[in-house]
């Protein structure tokens, strides 16, 4: 198998914890955890496991002096207000909904480079924002009642992860360019944890671990170890193999993940409305990313004539 083949899959497989854990979340909280303890767990055993990485294959480990405000203001868009709203809003509204509504953060990345970097709006952006707004619109306003899972205050939440952590891709591409993206990651997750810990801390010794069952530890160790530590480290691999532009492509993956496993976890149903909702989120997020996609080919094209 090639590396870039290798790369793919991991990729594939990265993006199927990150849609299967919204189902993960669903298992544990309210049921067993309150969310902030799972939003300490994660963080603080993927921080302890990446620099336990380090140890075993040591590299410089300094960061400049004048990038460490933004790597505190990155850990606290990505990892902090990040996962609290993507615990708490999974908690509170149906998988489906957390995994399409999370394809909100291509949208935002959208708005927020036009705005911070000045990218230009074009027509295909324009539209593409249109249609993934209605698209997240429809799952927020609409309800079927078929549909007891999902919640209005859970929906906002996950936009609001998503939101923050398309802040935190803007942020970091400069830190990216200066250091590897591993280096990155186990500095944000650092900073991520002085910061998350005191705010979970309380909720975390209230955990009642006697209440645990079998699946409890299973959804735990899922979440911890897959849809944290490796999903974080095979989409490095992905960034470094194949490139971003390609790596972000497989989020379109997750919401078929979160579907098919919800479906047969928790029977939930895929309504018209959730169809025609996916639909507009999808296409708004091919719209908004059309022009990059076709300047990259066109890249692409000039080199290889070269």
């Amino acid at each position: 198998m090639s590396s870039k083949l290798k790369a793919h899959l991991l990729v594939l497989i990265g993006n199927f914890f990150f849609g299967a854990s919204a189902v993960a979340v669903k298992a544990l909280t309210p049921a067993v955890m309150p969310p902030l303890a799972i939003n300490v767990l994660r963080v603080g055993i993927a921080l302890i496991l990446f620099w336990l990485l380090f140890a075993i294959k040591p590299s410089n480990p300094s960061i400049r002096k004048k990038d460490v405000l933004r790597f505190i203001l990155c850990a606290g868009l990505g990892v902090t207000i990040n996962q609290i709203m993507y615990v708490k809003g999974a908690s509170l509204t149906s998988p489906i909904h957390t995994s399409l509504l999370s394809l909100a953060t291509p949208i935002a990345i959208t708005i927020i480079a036009a705005w911070l970097l000045k990218e230009a709006i074009t027509i295909y952006k324009i539209l593409g924002l249109i249609l993934g707004i209605g698209g997240a619109a429809t799952l927020v306003l609409i309800k079927n009642h078929a549909d007891k899972e999902s919640n209005s205050i859970g929906d906002l939440l996950i936009i609001t992860n998503a939101v923050s952590y398309a802040f935190y891709l803007v942020l970091a591409r400069p830190l990216m360019n200066t250091y590897k993206p591993i280096h990155v990651t186990r500095w944000v997750f650092l900073f991520g944890a002085i910061m998350i810990v005191p705010i979970g801390w309380g909720d975390f010794m209230k955990v009642d671990w006697h209440a645990f069952e079998f699946h409890h530890w299973f959804a735990l160790a899922f979440l911890v170890l897959g849809a944290t530590f490796l999903a974080y480290m095979f989409m490095v691999v992905g960034i470094a193999k194949l490139g971003s532009s390609v790596t972000g492509t497989y989020i379109y993956t997750q919401p078929v993940f979160a579907t098919i496993i919800s479906m047969i976890l928790f029977g939930e149903k895929l309504t018209v409305i959730k169809v025609a909702a996916a639909l507009l989120i999808f296409s708004g997020v091919f719209l908004v990313n059309y022009k990059k996609a076709v300047a990259a080919d066109e890249k692409d094209g000039l080199q290889k004539s070269s």
